[in-house]
């Protein structure tokens, strides 16, 4: 696949309109997916816009590792990693403490592990089509902290501070950077006084939706002097807090 770009987790949100819109630009893009079963619909779209889906489990070391195998069987050079795929869960502190270790451990897999590995092994593709570029989804949590998603948010720390080591790595031939979004756009099922007060967090007070995302994305892949950074893509949330 000649102009390829991978994206992990493009069954739904962000990475559904992303995926769409890179195949759209005319990229060959390469997604994955978890579950068969849910956003079907989505899928059938990404599907016939030309998005070739692989469907992975990154949440455990021997689906990361078939993974990697399968982008290689699939790939010959990657023009962009796009390290989407995200696990939004609670910390479970009533839960039996081997409970509370799987959940940590699923989510520093997805958001740390996979990332790392996935880097790591696919660097080469990378190198085929450099100047060539990875890019972390990290999150406006890693600078805030969380009182209910405490694993969630080491994981994205973890995987933020990854962005600076790979840059190092892979200088100049690949630029490694990283997206932290705040709200960008509201589930279906979320109440009118939850929004209210989403909104009143940052400066701008808008819900930008996934477009300003995707433009972050084509920023950062257009850009040829800017490696080893975090985009904070949060409408000013972090001075509205301070």
């Amino acid at each position: 696949m000649a102009n390829s770009i991978l994206i992990t987790g493009v069954s739904q949100r962000l990475g559904f309109y992303c995926a769409m819109a890179l195949a759209k630009a005319g990229y060959s893009v390469l997604g994955t997916y978890r579950d068969v079963k849910k956003n079907q619909e989505n899928l059938v779209q990404l599907k016939e816009a030309g998005v070739e889906l692989i469907q992975a489990e990154l949440a455990t070391e021997s689906g990361i590792a078939a993974f990697i195998e399968e982008v290689k069987r699939h790939c010959s050079g990657l023009r962009c990693i796009i390290h989407n795929a995200s696990s939004w869960s609670k910390d479970m502190p009533d839960e039996a403490q081997s409970k509370q270790h799987a959940l940590a451990q699923a989510l520093f897999n997805v958001h740390a592990i996979a990332p790392y590995q996935i880097n790591l092994a696919l660097a080469p593709l990378l190198m085929q089509e450099a100047p060539s570029d990875i890019i972390h989804v990290t999150d406006y949590v890693v600078n805030a902290g969380s009182d209910h998603h405490i694993a969630y948010a080491a994981s994205k720390a973890a995987l933020e501070n990854m962005t600076k080591s790979f840059a190092r790595r892979y200088a100049p031939k690949i630029k490694v950077n990283s997206i932290a979004p705040s709200l960008i756009m509201f589930n279906q099922n979320d109440d009118p006084t939850y929004r209210e007060k989403a909104l009143a967090k940052s400066l701008l007070g808008i819900e930008p939706g996934a477009d300003v995302f995707f433009k972050t994305i084509q920023y950062l892949m257009d850009n040829p002097y800017l490696t080893g950074q975090t985009i904070q893509l949060e409408g000013g949330r972090s001075i509205r807090q301070s």
